[in-house]
């Protein structure tokens, strides 16, 4: 799986915006059985990081909430943001920085109302034999990366901050043949594999690999992946939006205590005709991922002002954004 981490298509959500303010999200609707329906759009096809959501389904915790969800996977890079935008689905599961710089350079109408994952899955990759573990070692060589600014500004900031010249790296744009490029010797690392998949997936391949992870070396640290929810639906139905974080928690807890039963629902709801899962792969991404989704300090779904405002400030500095904005204009605070 590649991380579709692209500060792209702002354009695109301005047009999907365009006559959308103050419209009611197209999905919200009875079933006929009194459920609400809420359409959750994911960040990339169904893999381990969703299991506690075809969880809370299987189980009847959306139910037990008086909702009734359809979980699927995007059709476009953007579409987890920009459908919530645009009024043409209910929750969005995507990135941190990217609904910052959305809010900042479009204002488009979202806000996080919950984290995922409490810490970075982003790692810079390498074969073993790079002998890569730390930013000085990237001194001379090539990074391939997916072309986007926050990869380029996560290398300029960590080879700062390990006091080395960040133009003594060549980055190198290999789309998303991230892996690929590696292992053929195009490239010397990668940066935007995640550790819970490519890793396990290169190591069954049978490449020895060393990675480290930018948040170690001076980048601060940000949510992988968040809930988000249109301005409107924060203002006008947070019960509704507290209900689903309340089943996506009982789900996660299913996951934690009976991680065997719901990744088996998980392979039964995978999207096998685009994103193969291989169950061995699946089972040690499970098993990076729960320690990393709630940790002894940050339960479940939290969140706080201060990881916002941490990466603002970075953002800001990188030149990723404009202007800093208020943390209350990116992060909602939802009750559950």
């Amino acid at each position: 799986m590649m991380k579709k981490r692209v500060f792209a298509a702002i354009a695109a959500l301005t047009m999907l915006l365009g006559g959308c303010a103050g419209r009611q999200t197209e999905n919200a609707s009875d079933n006929g059985d009194g459920l609400r329906e809420l359409t959750v759009v994911l960040d990339w096809y169904p893999n381990a990081l969703h299991a506690f959501l075809y969880q809370a389904e299987k189980a009847g915790y959306f139910a037990e909430e008086g909702l009734t969800v359809n979980i699927q996977p995007p059709a476009g890079v953007n579409d987890a943001m920009s459908m919530v935008a645009a009024g043409k689905a209910d929750i969005g599961l995507y990135y941190q920085q990217d609904v910052i710089q959305a809010r900042v350079q479009q204002d488009v109408p979202i806000k996080s109302i919950a984290a995922v994952v409490q810490t970075p899955l982003n790692i810079v990759l390498s074969l073993k034999d790079e002998n890569i573990t730390k930013p000085e070692d990237l001194v001379g060589k090539t990074v391939g990366y997916a072309g986007t600014e926050l990869s380029e500004a996560l290398i300029r900031s960590v080879m700062k901050n390990s006091g080395a010249d960040p133009s003594d790296v060549t980055m190198v744009d290999v789309g998303f043949e991230l892996m690929a490029s590696m292992t053929t010797g195009n490239v010397d690392a990668t940066i935007g594999c995640l550790v819970n998949h490519e890793v396990p997936q290169m190591e069954k391949e049978g490449f020895a690999v060393n990675y480290f992870f930018p948040d170690d070396f001076g980048v601060p640290k940000y949510y992988e992946g968040i809930f988000l929810a249109s301005d409107e639906m924060i203002a006008n139905e947070p019960e509704v939006l507290a209900g689903f974080l309340r089943a996506c928690a009982k789900g996660f807890d299913d996951f934690q205590s009976n991680t065997d039963e719901v990744l088996q629902v998980l392979l039964d709801n995978q999207d096998e005709a685009n994103f193969a899962l291989d169950p061995e792969v699946e089972k040690q991404s499970c098993e990076t991922l729960l320690p990393l989704m709630e940790t002894a300090d940050a339960p479940f779904l939290s969140q706080t002002e201060a990881c916002w405002q941490e990466n603002i400030n970075w953002m800001y500095d990188e030149g990723l954004i404009s202007e800093k904005p208020d943390v209350s204009e990116v992060m909602a605070s939802i009750e559950f």
